[in-house]
């Protein structure tokens, strides 16, 4: 179950039943005992700081209480919860380059470091007694009105005299008892404005606390530019595996097979020796054929070599289904050389596309098209399946969608039962220079 905000609850009939009051009232008790924290610390740290700057020994602490907002703003956020179970996201950006140096340089040049140091000056100086105050008014005056009972047994009973909240003399358990249930009725009344005063409280903390549009575009714009890191980063380990195993695993598989052949010519014919060694190097071909398959999968020379032209006839040629590509070129001439990134996301969904022609559609022929127009690559592969496919039901799709997602493109999917299935790839990019 979902947990409403102490805003919306106020406008529930079963607000005094829900936990809206118990956590507003717990809310604005953190932040009273926070706020005097903040108080008691900041003072006496200013005031070493002050008395050691003679000997600079303060100057590092005084500067360090200008980012003493950071952890005190980072609390506050996790303690709206409690009102508001919609997070705050931190108005921080990631430095990038790790070390406390970079972490500082960043922290001054935000705007936010600054409103967090005054939200932590007015927690300490004024949020904080309003706190406690209402508190005090709200729940703490009641309390003490329904505790009347149980403040006469503790002194002596009937015949001792107690005020209760310090209002008038209760001597007798009756008007004990009539004091505790204007308390509770008391205690009914002032919830709303418990929880009223805890959203407003709340809703300022957030004000200031919270991301500007700035700061979440900020954010945004670094969220991108990691995930195009990661993406080049994976590229880069692709490359390198499809290195490895061609100048390594490839070539050990080469040479054992040459001597397997050379074995095999040594050997008597019809013996059983023979057999043995025609059936290993049979097997060692087979070993090489889908290991050149795989390298070839994990990153196709022909697109490193030729571009995204070359490689999807390449990839049509292998294809189960008889593939038409004569929509690659566009008025005779081939896709021009576009960034890497490009060309294997718009290579891979070929691969992906044709791969599901061949597996679930049950096609008799594709046909694909590829242009490079007003700055968008536009890939299309159609079948005449029976379509109905849901990208939803499988991972490849869904992969591919991440990936050209990272480089602003999209895929769209367009499969009506009876067909036809239509694959559709946009990726904004510019060609590359000719060298």
């Amino acid at each position: 179950m979902v947990r409403d905000s102490v805003w919306g609850g106020l406008w529930r009939r079963d607000y005094l039943l829900s936990s809206a009051p118990w956590r507003s009232a717990a809310y604005l008790l953190g932040g009273a005992l926070l706020g005097a924290a903040v108080l008691v610390i900041g003072a006496a740290l200013t005031a070493v700081g002050a008395a050691l700057v003679l000997v600079l020994v303060g100057v590092p602490l005084l500067t360090g209480l200008a980012f003493s907002g950071v952890p005190v703003a980072a609390l506050e956020r996790r303690r709206m919860l409690l009102i508001d179970p919609a997070p705050a996201p931190t108005p921080h950006r990631t430095p990038e380059t790790p070390g406390i140096q970079a972490w500082f340089r960043l922290r001054l040049k935000e705007q936010a470091t600054w409103r967090e140091l005054a939200h932590t000056a007015l927690l300490a100086l004024v949020l904080w007694p309003l706190d406690l105050l209402v508190l005090a008014c709200t729940v703490a005056f009641p309390a003490l009105l329904v505790a009347a009972p149980a403040h006469l047994a503790l002194t002596g009973g009937p015949g001792h005299d107690i005020r209760p909240a310090k209002l008038w003399v209760v001597d007798a358990y009756p008007a004990a008892g009539g004091t505790a249930l204007l308390g509770l009725l008391l205690l009914a009344v002032l919830a709303h404005p418990l929880g009223a005063y805890a959203a407003a409280r709340a809703a300022f903390t957030r004000l200031l606390l919270a991301p500007r549009e700035a700061e979440l575009a900020a954010s945004l714009a670094e969220v991108t530019r990691s995930r195009a890191r990661l993406v080049d980063a994976f590229e880069a380990e692709r490359r390198r595996i499809e290195r490895d195993l061609h100048d390594g695993a490839q070539q050990r598989l080469v040479a054992l097979t040459m001597r397997l052949g050379l074995a095999r010519l040594d050997a008597a014919p019809g013996s059983a020796l023979a057999g043995q060694l025609a059936a290993a190097h049979d097997e060692a071909g087979h070993v090489l054929t889908e290991l050149r398959e795989l390298i070839r999968g994990i990153h196709p020379q022909v697109l490193a070599d030729y571009g995204l032209a070359a490689a999807i006839e390449d990839a049509a040629d292998r294809s189960a289904v008889p593939v038409e590509t004569a929509g690659v070129e566009t008025a005779g001439m081939a896709l021009p050389r576009l960034p890497e990134s490009v060309e294997s996301a718009g290579y891979f969904a070929v691969r992906e596309a044709l791969a599901n022609v061949g597996r679930h559609s049950g096609a008799t022929r594709a046909h694909i098209t590829a242009a490079h127009t007003d700055g968008v690559l536009r890939v299309e592969v159609r079948d005449d399946g029976r379509g109905g496919a849901d990208p939803a039901r499988g991972t490849g799709l869904t992969g591919l969608a991440d990936r050209l997602a990272v480089l602003d493109g999209t895929l769209t999917v367009t499969s009506p039962p009876g067909g036809p299935t239509v694959l559709s790839v946009e990726i904004p990019c510019q060609p590359q220079p000719q060298a």
